[in-house]
């Protein structure tokens, strides 16, 4: 290779931030698909190096898997802009699932889930038509469970200083 397309090559790959220098486009693309298998529905899933699996994968040095990937995958990659997935896999390295986007963008592309965590359905927000972000009942229940550790602490702290808790009920 000569010198100029050395330097192409590396200012391709340094706007990744975080990935080693040792590698190339080539040694990257090699890394990425030793570390990778397809699923049935077409996702490329890749084995970071965490054991989480479902969440964004870091490869090669430090970088996050779906940049690396679409850098030396589909080129043109702008520091500047996020690297969103078009399917729900956060650890997909599919090329054609790949797509840059304003950090905006993505906010409003984002999947909702119908139902929160523990299964309540999702209210829709009037202002934004989007659903929101906390769930009420969740909240509700969260609320209680706090206000009877306050309770029990507070009857703790009386009992504690010589008060009795019944003489304030």
């Amino acid at each position: 290779m000569s010198s100029h397309v050395d330097d192409q090559v590396s200012g391709v790959l340094s706007a990744v931030k975080g990935l080693s220098r040792h590698f190339t486009e080539e040694s990257l693309r090699f890394h990425l698909l030793a570390r990778a298998e397809r699923r049935d529905d077409g996702c490329l899933i890749v084995r970071g190096y965490g054991s989480r699996r479902g969440v964004h994968q870091k490869v090669a040095g430090r970088a996050w898997a779906h940049i690396a990937a679409y850098a030396v995958f589909v080129g043109g990659y702008d520091p500047a802009l996020d690297v969103d997935h078009r399917c729900a896999a956060r650890d997909c390295i599919e090329p054609t699932h790949l797509r840059q986007a304003s950090r905006a963008q993505t906010c409003r592309d984002r999947r909702q889930e119908p139902r929160c965590r523990a299964g309540h359905e999702r209210e829709l927000d009037e202002l934004t038509g989007r659903c929101r972000r906390v769930c009420r009942v969740c909240n509700r229940e969260a609320q209680r469970r706090w206000r009877e550790r306050r309770a029990a602490e507070a009857a703790t702290a009386r009992a504690t200083h010589g008060r009795d808790p019944s003489a304030f009920a």
